[in-house]
């Protein structure tokens, strides 16, 4: 071999590899910025009780936001029933703390429907005068009893 054959090899190698370190350097992708996660759902509340005034069966202004959240709930948790307990204070007859307590569980279980809640994942049912929540005998222990309370099925 001749000395011009050898520069030209020497040249050719010499040139050889930067040219693959920069098509190296060309073909490669950065890797994606990795993306936060999104934030969890805000936790929906859990059931709570309405309450109602003395002799009245009609969901007050303080129920009606309580009752949304109930129905919140219940979409939030699609496998589970609710059984609305309709409950009285100690006046009255017995007869008519059932019929009123029905009433009360009823026109929860109504309005829960109105805001969308499924019916068929509900049941009502009345308890009068016969599990009270506050066993007092005064007008505050028993608007604590006038109530519907909401019990996870």
């Amino acid at each position: 071999m001749n000395f011009m054959t050898n520069i030209k090899k020497i040249t050719k190698r010499a040139m050889y590899v930067p040219a693959m370190l920069l098509l190296g350097a060309c073909c490669t992708t950065q890797p994606e910025a990795v993306k936060p996660l999104p934030p969890p759902p805000a936790p929906v509340a859990p059931l709570g009780d309405i309450f109602f005034d003395f002799d009245r069966s009609g969901v007050t202004s303080e129920g009606d936001v309580q009752l949304k959240k109930n129905a919140e709930w219940m979409a939030a948790n699609m496998g589970k029933s609710v059984v609305i307990e309709g409950h009285c204070d100690e006046r009255g007859t017995s007869e008519y703390n059932m019929a009123l307590g029905q009433r009360r569980a009823d026109s929860a279980m109504d309005a829960m429907v109105s805001l969308g809640a499924d019916q068929a994942r509900m049941t009502a049912i009345s308890y009068g005068e016969e599990k009270p929540f506050d066993t007092g005998h005064n007008e505050a222990e028993w608007s604590q009893n006038r109530r519907a309370h909401f019990v996870e099925k």
